[in-house]
């Protein structure tokens, strides 16, 4: 039977786990039965885990409180732990009629037909008298008559398909043609299981070996991806027979479809063994995890070991890179610390130490965008070391790989990809890539490599340079040591090299941040470096890389007010700078959102109690001073001049990154042009909605806050069935919900309540939704807040609710014992 006393809960204060402490099992199912009924059943569902606790597992009162707690998830739709439930149930009390009946209704739910007609038929056998079963029996062997005639059909199909695509005398088109109908046929239910009874995992195998074509090839992937998804009995199946690496060998391609459809089997594979969604949202289940170890560990030791191979691919090394990045996080696999206990943190800073202009006979291939998945990922590896001790043996290994490898040899070779290694940790763990600055030599071998004549040289120290002055300290001690190396790579005829210098001097000269009384330079060089950085981003002779790295250029200096308003006055400049955003290259990301940020500033800023300035004053401390021209007046016109060029546009381009921190910048600029009532309908013209949406869901919990608010700017002045079209308006409610909560801020509050009044008058399933998992509980709160908008709102809201056929309290009432 299942571990029924463990449940995860919501977090409670010391004096409610005190008043619960002190409840024996019937008082806590009498108080969950209470709150079931007032509808709280996330409130309810504790309740009962806590009865469970103190009750024996094979008692009828743990029976009892089971069926109770599945009636409760049934109510908030999670289904699968219905089932869990009423089968522990079952077990202690197996002829239980309404442990049964909630189970059949959740097996149906979870489209389980076969096991829901089980129960149903069970039910009607035990209690022949009860109606509710009926219609329900008869749906449910309506439902099975249908899946016996397409199962019928099906099995024809598959046979058929397989006829076509391993005979000999079958043209290569109706080859491919019948590959996809596989692939079709795996994606349904049925399909996939015939597939597997008809050994479809060896034909596939077999039409790879017959047949040497990429479509097909592509086919068979893509079918054991669909194969495997959401079936981890089908997964090991298949792992058993093509084996681990299989997977990591059919990454060693140069096809970008190919190699994407292999990347996403993997992630499928191991989200089954971990029991994960990465895309859904959905965490690891750490049970299933260690159940599934052994597997786990073999597949990442094997991506880990591939990932500095040689012989291995361009894309299919970044592709492993992803992977890397994906599974290796806490939510994930949580495979950080196995990860530097394997050496598989020497492989990541070996391909961190490549360099693309640098060709050798054992060289690896990587792209433009290797260098950022390999930081990224050296990031999120460093997350994961959760103590100090675990820091330190990352540290330890990094400088195994730096001192034993690298610095010591004499070679100029050695201290470029030396230095390269350095700036990827810098532009990952930060603290991480200072422990080797720190190291005695490193910072002047750079500014030594800057100086020397060698174009390789230069290009490489002026780029750790570029990462080095991440902090002002950084950046003073770069000042007093390398501004006059910087100003002389300026003077390069080598634009690559000269517009490196150029955001070193601009990352160094902003390093006072939003402080206009911090000057590193003198007055006015601010402007003359952006007057440089417009030059080269306008420019359309001048190629993309250099484009980028004029835009990362402006992404520090535009903390500069005098630097915004003159940029923002430049038409050409920032169409320029719309224009590479549209691309939607990941690798401009994070600069391009960054200047847009700071054109709109929508960054945090930290309230000014005049008090506080007065005692620091006092106290003859430093006061940060704001620029008059970062007055809102400024701002709104910076942004609606942003809004008119088409910053949306460019906005959706870029939300495609899989950097939690560039989504929450998106969403920041998002928010900061929903601000303004006319120029929503612009946003949801040029698909900002839809991306809000996705941004809601899913990133750092600033950013999901972020976006959820402007999702909300957005209900209240439009027409929700405009705004969010067909199912958008059900899937907004639940991050507009979310701005409920006490620790968002008054207005936000008061701009959700705003929304859900609005939405609740569209359908009754949004109305629905709205009123599920005690949402009526959490906007009636607001009836009784001192603020008085805020409880005309929630007035106002609950008012529309009315009308739904949910909002009858009797009618939310099940039976509970």
């Amino acid at each position: 039977m299942p571990d029924i006393a463990e449940e995860a809960g919501k977090a409670m204060t010391s004096s409610e786990v005190t008043k619960l402490d002190d409840m024996d099992a019937a008082q806590l199912k009498e108080e969950g039965n209470a709150l079931f009924s007032a509808g709280d059943y996330s409130g309810a569902i504790k309740l009962y885990s806590e009865a469970l606790k103190q009750c024996p597992g094979t008692s009828t009162e743990a029976a009892t409180l089971l069926k109770n707690r599945a009636a409760a998830y049934l109510k908030v739709g999670e289904h699968r732990k219905v089932v869990r439930d009423a089968t522990a149930a079952l077990e202690i009390t197996p002829a239980d009629v309404k442990a049964l009946f909630r189970r059949c209704q959740a097996y149906e739910k979870l489209e389980n037909y076969s096991e829901a007609f089980k129960d149903a038929r069970a039910v009607n056998h035990l209690d022949p008298k009860n109606s509710a079963i009926q219609p329900i029996l008869t749906r449910l062997n309506v439902k099975m008559q249908e899946i016996a005639k397409q199962q019928a059909s099906t099995m024809n199909k598959v046979k058929s398909m397989f006829d076509l695509v391993l005979g000999e005398d079958t043209s290569p088109e109706n080859r491919v043609q019948a590959a996809n109908n596989i692939v079709a046929l795996a994606k349904e239910k049925a399909g996939a299981e015939l597939i597997m009874k008809e050994s479809g995992v060896t034909k596939l195998l077999a039409l790879m070996k017959l047949e040497k074509n990429e479509e097909i090839s592509l086919a068979v992937i893509r079918a054991l991806g669909e194969l495997c998804k959401n079936n981890i009995s089908r997964t090991y199946e298949i792992l058993k027979e093509i084996g681990v690496s299989f997977l990591v060998e059919n990454l060693n391609s140069n096809s970008e479809n190919y190699v994407s459809a292999v990347q996403y089997f993997i992630q499928l594979v191991l989200n089954d063994l971990a029991g994960m969604d990465i895309r859904g949202g959905k965490k690891s289940d750490k049970k299933l995890m260690k159940e599934n170890e052994q597997m786990i560990d073999k597949i990442m030791q094997s991506l880990v070991k591939t990932v500095s191979s040689r012989v291995m691919s361009a894309i299919g090394r970044d592709a492993l890179l992803e992977l890397i990045m994906k599974n290796v996080e806490y939510d994930s696999l949580n495979w950080g610390l196995k990860l530097v206990d394997c050496d598989g943190l020497c492989n990541l800073l070996d391909v961190a130490s490549e360099l693309q202009e640098i060709h050798y006979e054992s060289s690896m291939r990587i792209t433009g965008r290797t260098l950022a998945h390999v930081s990224v990922a050296l990031d999120r590896i460093y997350y994961c070391m959760d103590c100090d001790k675990n820091r330190e043996k990352f540290r330890t290994k990094m400088m195994e790989f730096i001192n034993s490898e690298k610095l010591r040899d004499a070679d100029i070779e050695s201290k470029v990809r030396a230095t390269c290694a350095i700036t990827a940790l810098l532009q990952g763990p930060v603290e991480a890539g200072n422990a080797c600055l720190a190291q005695k030599g490193v910072v002047e071998m750079m500014l030594a490599m800057a100086s020397s004549e060698d174009e390789l040289q230069q290009r490489v120290a002026a780029e750790a340079i570029i990462a080095a002055a991440s902090k002002k300290e950084k950046c003073t001690a770069i000042v007093s040591m390398g501004t006059d190396i910087l100003k002389k790579l300026y003077q390069s005829k080598n634009d690559n090299i000269k517009v490196r210098a150029l955001v070193g001097l601009c990352k160094v000269g902003s390093s006072g941040g939003f402080d206009a009384s911090i000057k590193m330079f003198s007055e006015g060089s601010s402007l003359k470096l952006a007057k440089a950085c417009r030059k080269f981003l306008v420019n359309p002779k001048k190629d993309k890389d250099l484009r980028k790295w004029a835009v990362e250029g402006l992404s520090y200096l535009t903390l500069d007010a005098d630097v915004k308003e003159e940029l923002i006055e430049d038409k050409d400049a920032i169409q320029a700078l719309i224009e590479l955003t549209k691309t939607g290259d990941l690798s401009v990301v994070y600069g391009c959102v960054t200047t847009l940020v700071n054109l709109t500033n929508s960054y945090d800023q930290e309230e000014i109690i005049p008090e506080l300035v007065e005692l620091a004053k006092f106290a003859k401390q430093h006061v940060p001073e704001t620029h008059v021209k970062d007055a809102k007046e400024f701002v709104d016109r910076r942004v609606k001049a942003l809004a008119e060029s088409g910053v949306t546009v460019a906005l959706v381009a870029l939300a495609k990154t899989e950097s939690k921190n560039s989504k929450e910048l998106i969403s920041r600029v998002f928010n900061a042009i929903c601000e303004h009532p006319d120029l929503r309908g612009a946003v949801v013209q040029q698909g900002g909605a839809k991306v809000l949406v996705n941004l809601a869901l899913e990133g750092t919990e600033k950013g999901k806050t972020t976006a959820a608010q402007a999702l909300s700017r957005i209900a209240i002045t439009m027409n929700p069935e405009v705004a969010f079209p067909g199912q958008r308006c059900a899937e907004v409610v639940r991050p507009i919900m979310a701005l409920l909560h006490p620790d968002c801020k008054a207005l936000q509050n008061f701009e959700s309540l705003m929304a859900l009044t609005n939405l609740a008058q569209v359908s009754p399933s949004v109305r629905s939704r709205m009123l599920k998992d005690s949402g009526l509980l959490k906007i009636e709160d607001y009836m009784y807040q001192d603020h008085e908008m805020l409880r005309r709102a929630a007035t106002q809201c609950v008012a529309n609710l009315m009308v739904s056929d949910d909002f009858d309290y009797m009618k939310c009432q099940a039976t509970t014992e």
